[in-house]
């Protein structure tokens, strides 16, 4: 079965989705795994990275339909050869509102048993989480191997990923207990500052060998990366030089 991987932190801006979006593209292309991609955020960002099209492209054809059929197999979208996406958009917003007052059963496990009739098909599944500690991040954990952090250096960041990891802890107790934190991912915001290099080192002096060794910085590469794609794209090698070292680190710890 292909292992899950969720990328997590209740703070927006943190990343999510590019590194989502850039380790599904990587384990596909340079390690040439099948992977599904995963978009549970209504915002659609991850759906719009990886296609390049409009979210309303996708209206009625998303991962909303699917949970609630609790059937993934019709509504995989694909990318690229061995790259396959459930997509998003702001419809998955009325996924709690549905989950309440339709669902009968377990309610943070509708992804995971949305997933398992395609988890087969694939080597890696890659979840991108909203930046809310809400019904679909719950259920992103409660179908995952493992989850990653996301840190990006900053005070509010610094102040939620302490909540983050007790809400991780709280589902490996209660609904998945073989899921793992595989750790922390660090980013600078810019590598000038003082402050930012001081909170990186201070998750590192506060989680130690929970944080990855690699240590993320924006680049404009990566920056632009949403508007000029995976496909065709000049700055992509360069811009994922960081990202490759994290992808090795991350295969290593799930």
């Amino acid at each position: 079965m292909g292992k899950v991987i969720s990328f997590g932190i209740q703070k927006g801006g943190s990343s999510k989705t590019t590194t989502s979006g850039i380790v599904a593209y990587i384990l596909n292309q340079e390690y040439d795994k099948r992977v599904l991609a995963v978009d549970l955020d209504s915002q659609g960002n991850l759906t719009e990275l990886l296609t390049q099209q409009d979210i309303y492209n996708f209206h009625e054809r998303t991962v909303f339909e699917a949970l609630k059929e609790k059937d993934a197999r019709k509504y995989v979208h694909n990318v690229l050869p061995g790259l396959d996406l459930l997509t998003a958009e702001d419809h998955l917003a009325r996924f709690p509102s549905w989950l309440y007052e339709s669902y009968r059963g377990n309610r943070s496990l509708v992804l995971k048993e949305t997933l398992q009739n395609v988890q087969d098909d694939y080597d890696y599944i890659i979840i991108d989480t909203p930046p809310a500690l809400g019904d679909q991040t719950i259920n992103a954990l409660a179908a995952s191997d493992a989850v990653v952090a996301m840190f990006e250096a900053s005070k509010f960041c610094y102040s939620a990923i302490g909540r983050f990891l007790e809400t991780c802890i709280h589902v490996q107790n209660l609904v998945n207990k073989d899921m793992k934190i595989a750790g922390i991912l660090r980013s600078l915001i810019d590598a000038r500052r003082t402050d930012n290099k001081a909170l990186i080192e201070l998750i590192e002096e506060e989680y130690g060998d929970l944080c990855f060794d690699t240590i993320m910085t924006r680049t404009a590469a990566i920056g632009r990366l949403s508007i000029n794609g995976f496909k065709d794209n000049p700055e992509l090698n360069q811009g994922l030089k960081l990202y490759r070292e994290f992808v090795k680190e991350l295969i290593d710890r799930v």
